[in-house]
């Protein structure tokens, strides 16, 4: 038997490209139109702009917290959230939440330490480049971490938020990219992690100049692995981590 995944969606491409390459993940694991049971739900970002703008992490919460017991509503064994800027509010204190989550930082860093990468640029929005979740995920396992200069930073949070989260992808935003993650490599980073789960949908592995850890697809593949019991169930239910 195998457990029923949840997905809280905050940007809809995000969500989108987890729920499709969870299912396409249990195709390839499972055998033809087969893969654990999925539900995603999530009210939508608009609502939750004016919280990010003002820092409110008390009311971000609330809003992933609420979801997350739909998710539990309706049978979900545990939950991902891919969007990697919620978890900074997700690790904010609080009530816990009613299913255990899956951490995204926590997968990519995972991912980063067993393909022998040991500095690792960060590509996110503001509140993910300039967040306490990457140093603190990273930093557990001995790795470091670099982020764009402060133009770069404005660019790539500007390029999320007013096109990639709206569906768009422009070739001269992909090419603005590639130039930030060459100044990257500059830097002494031996790969790049999307975590914005949308900038996978612009960066492609073929075009990066460093090997890229690609945030959306490496949890949704983490997820079917737990729903298949090749990894454990998370234990995680919100809060700080240690």
């Amino acid at each position: 038997m195998t457990l029923h995944i949840g997905i809280l969606a905050h940007s809809a491409e995000g969500a989108t490209l987890c729920y499709r390459t969870a299912w396409m993940e249990g195709v390839a694991r499972m055998g033809p139109h087969d893969h654990p049971e999925i539900t995603l739900t999530g009210i939508a970002m608009h609502h939750a702009l004016d919280a990010w703008e003002r820092g409110d992490l008390p009311a971000l919460r609330a809003i992933f917290r609420a979801d997350a017991a739909k998710l539990a509503a309706a049978g979900a064994d545990f939950f991902v959230l891919p969007d990697n800027s919620a978890h900074v509010a997700l690790e904010s204190p609080g009530d816990p939440f009613p299913i255990p989550c899956l951490h995204i930082a926590e997968v990519v860093a995972s991912e980063a330490s067993a393909r022998g990468f040991r500095r690792i640029g960060i590509l996110g929005t503001r509140w993910t480049m300039d967040g306490p979740v990457y140093p603190a995920a990273l930093g557990r396992r001995g790795l470091e971490r670099r982020v764009p200069g402060h133009e770069d930073r404005a660019l790539v949070h500007d390029v999320i938020m007013n096109q990639l989260c709206l569906g768009e992808f422009r070739d001269e935003s992909r090419s603005a990219y590639v130039e930030i993650i060459d100044r990257l490599a500059a830097q002494g980073c031996d790969a790049v992690a999307l975590v914005c789960t949308e900038i996978p949908l612009l960066v492609t592995p073929d075009v990066s100049p460093l090997p890229v850890l690609d945030s959306t697809r490496l949890l949704a593949r983490a997820a079917v692995a737990v729903a298949l019991g090749e990894r454990p169930l998370p234990q995680w239910h919100g809060g700080p981590l240690g």
